[in-house]
């Protein structure tokens, strides 16, 4: 049984994703243990309070620099013994020490299909704004293992979402959301804990 932690930045929709499906069986070789949130008073928090998971909040502001962070960050993910860690809309950059210590065994959940719209600064809506910018008529979610290169780890899984005439960012934004990424996370977390995915 592998122990995960959620990194969480916001309402935590992908967070709640992953719960339901662990609440339905879906995931037997894995429990989320920890969320950790990026800031205070975040609804993902909640989320996890309801679902009866420890919610605990590191903050980079708290931290005099990115390795002071990283330090604090990596300590409470050892004091709850976890084995693998998920971003699921977390918006601080894990450095070096982090990814050394979990190799393959950090998941990120992305709003596009890598290699298209991803890389620094391409989250939130952007991803979506930009792939109506471009005139895509497809555009979809990966979720792929966390490496140093933003956005630039192996792939796990991949799915499609059509892009309909009159999108806007916040339609294709929720549509994207319910038909991939709140799919494709628990799916791609449960392989990794069982061992399909190494």
């Amino acid at each position: 049984m592998l122990n995960i932690a959620v990194l969480v930045s916001g309402g935590g929709t992908n967070l709640q994703a992953l719960l339901d499906s662990e609440a339905r069986g879906e995931n037997p070789s894995g429990k989320i243990r920890l969320v950790v949130a990026s800031k205070p008073g975040v609804y993902a928090l909640e989320r996890a309070a309801n679902a009866g998971v420890e919610g605990v909040v590191v903050r980079r502001k708290d931290h005099a620099s990115s390795e002071d962070f990283d330090a604090a960050l990596l300590k409470t993910l050892k004091e709850h013994n976890i084995d693998l860690v998920v971003l699921a809309g977390f918006l601080s950059v894990l450095g070096p020490s982090i990814i050394e210590a979990y190799p393959r065994r950090i998941l990120n959940i992305h709003p596009a299909l890598i290699p298209s719209f991803c890389g620094p600064g391409m989250y939130g809506l952007r991803p979506h704004e930009a792939a109506l910018a471009r005139g895509c008529k497809v555009t979809g979610a990966t979720v792929h293992f966390v490496n140093e290169e933003c956005d630039g780890g192996p792939i796990l899984l991949q799915k499609a979402v059509d892009i309909l005439p009159g999108d806007t960012p916040e339609v294709l934004q929720k549509r994207v959301m319910e038909q991939a990424e709140w799919k494709l996370l628990p799916k791609a977390v449960a392989m990794v804990c069982s061992g399909e995915i190494k």
